[in-house]
């Protein structure tokens, strides 16, 4: 299942992500963490030093490899330079999987260096039992380069997570979690739409309100599944602010933490701990996981594939095809949907 991290710049979106895939990991649960924040801290959290996230490998620079596997044999591709962000798989594309071996992972993922394997697994339908698992594993848009500044969109690096999850067949019990830039700015794009449930981390104040309702504005028209995860809640009072201003949307709250402050320090605790020190903020993680499995259980293929495709007919008509020289709608292949049937297809 596809999870996002949205909310106000500060909020604690980063943390969150990094928590989640901390607890997925530990139970066992194949997990791969993406790093589409302009600001890339999510390797930092995740137990990577600062020498070792600064190194991690840029998708956006890795885009023309990542557009030449995935084009794989599809007929209506005419090469790979006229993909863009939201073209299509169709058949032929080359599909991925979250626990396979790729030329893109091992273009552009890194192992994490987590505690994986040992904890008990209250989601992901078992998935946790096998020991032979893929280890977790990050990805990472990549920052600005001196080369970018004035002249190039941050978005157009997260093109290439948007075309990779366009072509990623999850199934039940594997987990992408990606940390998405801050407000509104995550709807420069199709990608917000490329996930089963989006969590927005909300702090208990006016502006990180603001940012909820307008991001519950923008989303309202396609279907995103949005619930709301309180940061930073100290008291009583900062719950019972949360509750009016977001009503039914508020899922979870997640306190203060001593286990937080110490990993943002560098002083990386075990994970265990914070199951041991902190229960209630561990079972805080327990409740996204089970919601993002329940939200994993509705999705609709149809529907997915469908707004995939609606994204890419407005993106080729905006700039898409000026830019390629053709009518990249023939790009889409109305026979195909993506879904589960593919799964026996694409190599784990």
């Amino acid at each position: 299942m596809k999870i996002a991290f949205v909310g106000k710049g500060g909020s604690g979106k980063t943390t969150l992500s990094a928590l989640l895939v901390r607890r997925l990991a530990a139970a066992g649960l194949p997990v791969l963490a993406v790093d589409a924040d302009i600001n890339q801290h999510l390797g930092c959290a995740l137990g990577l030093t600062e020498e070792e996230a600064a190194a991690l490998p840029s998708m956006g620079a890795h885009l023309p490899q990542i557009k030449d596997y995935l084009r794989g044999d599809n007929p209506r591709i005419a090469d790979s330079d006229s993909m863009i962000k939201t073209t299509p798989p169709g058949r032929g594309s080359r599909l991925l999987r979250v626990v396979e071996d790729n030329p893109v992972y091992r273009l552009c993922a890194r192992e994490l260096p987590l505690e994986h394997g040992g904890g008990p697994a209250s989601g992901g339908n078992g998935a946790g039992d096998d020991a032979g698992r893929t280890p977790p594993r990050i990805l990472a848009t990549g920052p600005f380069t001196e080369e970018d500044l004035g002249v190039a969109c941050y978005h157009s690096k997260v093109g290439a997570v948007e075309l990779c999850l366009n072509h990623l067949v999850d199934g039940p019990g594997e987990y992408v979690v990606v940390d998405m830039t801050a407000g509104s700015d995550s709807f420069a794009s199709g990608l917000f739409t490329r996930f089963d449930l989006t969590f927005l981390v909300c702090e208990p104040t006016r502006r990180g309100v603001s940012v909820y309702r307008q991001y519950k504005e923008y989303a309202a028209d396609f279907d995103v599944a949005l619930r709301v995860v309180g940061n930073k809640v100290q008291d009583p009072d900062d719950l019972e602010f949360l509750r009016s201003q977001v009503g039914a949307d508020l899922l979870t709250c997640f306190g203060r933490s001593d286990w937080v402050r110490r990993a943002e320090q560098g002083r990386e605790p075990g994970f265990a701990e914070l199951t041991a020190r902190e229960p209630e903020n561990a079972a805080v993680l327990d409740v996204l996981v089970e919601a993002a499995d329940a939200a994993y259980e509705r999705r609709d293929w149809f529907r997915y594939t469908e707004q995939m495709v609606e994204f890419h007919l407005r993106n080729a008509r905006s700039w898409g095809n000026a830019r390629a020289g053709r009518d990249l709608a023939t790009q889409v292949d109305p026979e195909f949907v993506l879904g589960e049937h593919l799964l026996a297809a694409v190599p784990a």
